[in-house]
């Protein structure tokens, strides 16, 4: 494991491992409290999407990530629960996902960060709602409840991974707060403040009029 500030690197056991590691130094340093087992989730998510063809549908040069709102049409149209929840935890983790890796990409494309934000917190609140009661949501209720109410942390947790993972100094400090103004990043108005920056979404609202 290597981050930015450090050119050592230490020897972990698994994917797995690393991912553990990551996402509890970023919880800590972001100030995200959260229950184990979501961030024990989190961490299998990482570990699971760390194969491509897990994240992407198709093979080869073909292979695409299909879009949330055709994710969100078969959730609505599935014919029975268990693929509805699928499809939710589909759109729920992908979002999360792509959120926390591929941000600042997603400002050259139709859909921006806080579409992402919106459509995975509103999934995975659907989805803890569908499995309460069952056998499943005894053990998963509580993790995608969390995982809905603190959805914008745990972006924020992944972007920190990321950024510790390619030991990447560059800061694009108008995207930066772009994704402060779309989405209340806690992350993005700690870095901003570091580089001298104050946040001030009044100032944002008076100069475009």
């Amino acid at each position: 494991m290597r981050t930015r500030h450090d050119t050592r690197v230490t020897p972990v056991k698994s994917l797995q491992e690393f991912f553990r590691n990551s996402v509890c130094s970023a919880m800590d340093r972001q100030g995200v409290d959260a229950d184990d087992h979501t961030a024990y989730y989190v961490v299998n998510l990482l570990t699971l999407f760390a194969r491509s063809e897990v994240l992407y549908e198709g093979s080869g040069e073909s292979r695409t990530l299909k879009p949330l709102a055709l994710i969100l049409a078969e959730a609505l149209e599935a014919q029975s629960v268990e693929e509805r929840n699928f499809a939710l935890q589909r759109i729920g983790d992908i979002s999360l996902f792509v959120a926390g890796f591929f941000g600042e990409s997603l400002s050259r494309r139709h859909v921006d960060i806080d579409y992402y934000v919106r459509m995975g917190g509103s999934a995975y609140g659907s989805l803890s709602e569908n499995v309460r009661g069952s056998v499943r949501g005894q053990a998963f209720t509580p993790v995608f409840a969390e995982l809905a109410s603190k959805f914008q942390d745990f972006v924020d947790v992944l972007t920190e991974v990321r950024d510790e993972a390619r030991g990447n100094d560059d800061v694009d400090v108008l995207r930066l707060y772009e994704v402060w103004l779309k989405t209340g990043s806690k992350r993005a108005e700690r870095v901003l403040r570091r580089l001298g920056i104050e946040p001030n979404q009044a100032l944002d609202a008076m100069s475009r009029h």
